[in-house]
């Protein structure tokens, strides 16, 4: 079901109005006028939530020159770690900013280790990964030390790449350090922004400067009717069998697979007819993994997944049958949901299962996986070829369940409905209720809800529960914003 198009055929004004048409719009907001909610709060609201894809930025650099330090200055919180050493991992490297009104996602390299190459090679991989995804780059040099032989290499990286490119001259902690700044114009990236990430110093104007090469949105654009081939990323952990899978469903050895895990270095998109479609799936098998380099190796696994979800629309996000779900299989279905993209859980190694292992699958599936219980699941064998027919439907249903758009006044007469069946928990003697809503946006869907009080976390669960059960959006991971009406006669700050 999708409503963007209008009764004269044209598109809806999906960045004026999210995803409703202009009599949509107008009659949703006489309804918010009823309600008593403030207009510039209503239509601020249905365009934060009715945006298409996020532009990204990269921030990239050599180590301890205070790249994750400075992406926690962007993002308002301490979430990427930070400690002064190189080598640390974490869950996440992709975060989401605002400055100045406009919102755009961060991809922190601040994690790697250094491999047998040497440093030139670890910092070009981590860089390389980052950019592959990026609509512009920020790259951070430590002032103090000034330009070394790796930030050189990086900046030849930068320029094979062509994104557009902001110098963060950090560590320039007051007037005194802008003199070694100003050595960092011989890198011929244009302006050094002399900034202190750990003090907020110079950050303003630097993100000023990001705003001017940063694009509003990506500027592919995803299944448009005129669009290419739908794009699909093949992720997962290394040697889960993502390069036998793009093999067999091409029919031929597309790329080499290898009992090693991180066979495959650089990334394979691969134009494959299936199911009588033209798609363009994205492996994302190279990983160059060390025993002695666990951690190191799953922070690029990370990068590596975040650059491919990123240029996708669908994730088929692939596991091991053979062994337990394991916290890095998590993180990336995590990853997955967090960039918003349809979801298709695919099981390899099906064939090598006995009874009993399927058993305990299935529990690991409930515990482990519960958080993609609407994700379509289908269980192959990369090796055999075994159920790859059923590939096809699961990714067809995750596009439809991700493009789903529920009209507004359908969807109010559901929330009314359920509303009056299960009532918000009394809370404070104050019983919160959902008023009315909208859908402004799909891909994924977005849903803007307008209450009379806060809504708590578990009744957002239920909503998103009882949307499901009520409208499918199978494969998609849906997004629910709440905004509460001030009280009547209270003034704006």
């Amino acid at each position: 079901m999708n409503d963007d198009i209008q009764p004269d055929g044209s598109a809806a004004h999906e960045y004026e109005h999210g995803a409703l048409g202009d009599a949509e719009y107008a009659e949703f907001m006489e309804l918010a006028a009823v309600e008593g909610f403030d207009i510039e709060d209503v239509e601020g609201a249905i365009e934060a939530a009715g945006h298409g894809p996020l532009p990204v930025l990269a921030v990239v650099g050599r180590p301890n020159v205070g790249k994750s330090t400075l992406v926690n200055r962007m993002i308002g919180r301490r979430e990427a770690v930070v400690e002064d050493r190189p080598g640390v991992t974490r869950d996440r490297v992709t975060y989401e900013a605002e400055w100045a009104g406009r919102r755009f996602k961060v991809v922190d390299t601040g994690g790697w280790e250094q491999d047998v190459l040497g440093i030139d090679a670890s910092v070009a991989a981590q860089a390389e990964y980052a950019i592959e995804a990026a609509d512009a780059v920020v790259f951070v040099v430590d002032a103090k030390v000034g330009a070394t032989d790796t930030d050189e290499a990086v900046v030849r990286l930068l320029r094979k790449a062509g994104k557009p490119v902001v110098l963060c001259a950090n560590k320039v902690d007051g007037p005194s350090g802008e003199a070694d700044a100003s050595y960092l114009w011989n890198l011929g990236l244009g302006e050094p922004h002399p900034v202190s990430a750990l003090h907020g110093r110079g950050t303003g104007d630097m993100l000023d400067a990001v705003l001017e090469v940063l694009p509003d949105a990506p500027e592919q654009s995803f299944g448009t009717a005129v669009g290419g081939p739908r794009r699909i990323a093949l992720i997962g952990r290394p040697n889960v069998g993502k390069s036998s899978l793009l093999n067999k469903v091409a029919g031929e050895e597309r790329v080499v697979v290898n009992e090693l895990a991180g066979t495959t270095r650089d990334p394979v998109d691969e134009m494959i007819e299936l199911g009588g479609k033209t798609w363009k799936f994205v492996d994302t098998a190279g990983i160059r993994k060390r025993v002695h380099l666990q951690q190191g190796a799953d922070y690029y696994a990370s990068l590596r997944t975040a650059a491919a979800v990123e240029k996708a629309e669908v994730a088929v996000i692939l596991l091991d049958a053979s062994e337990n779900i394991s916290v890095q299989d998590q993180r990336i279905v995590t990853m997955a949901v967090e960039a918003g993209r349809a979801i298709v859980l695919a099981f390899n190694k099906w064939d090598t299962l006995d009874e009993e292992r399927r058993y305990y699958l299935e529990r690991e599936i409930e515990t482990e996986l519960g958080q993609v219980a609407w994700a379509p699941r289908v269980n192959v064998s990369a090796r055999t070829g075994r159920h790859m027919e059923k590939l096809v439907p699961a990714i067809e249903t995750a596009l439809a369940g991700w493009e789903t758009r529920v009209p507004t006044g359908r969807l109010n007469a559901f929330l009314g409905e359920l509303v009056s069946a299960h009532p918000h928990p009394i809370r404070g003697g104050k019983q919160p209720r959902i008023l009315f809503g909208t859908q402004a946006g799909t891909k994924p869907p977005r849903f803007v809800l307008f209450a009379s009080g806060f809504i708590e976390a578990g009744y957002r669960r239920f909503i998103e529960r009882r949307l499901r059960e009520e409208f499918g959006f199978e494969g998609t991971p849906i997004h629910i914003s709440v905004r509460v009406r001030e009280k009547r006669g209270a003034k704006k700050k």
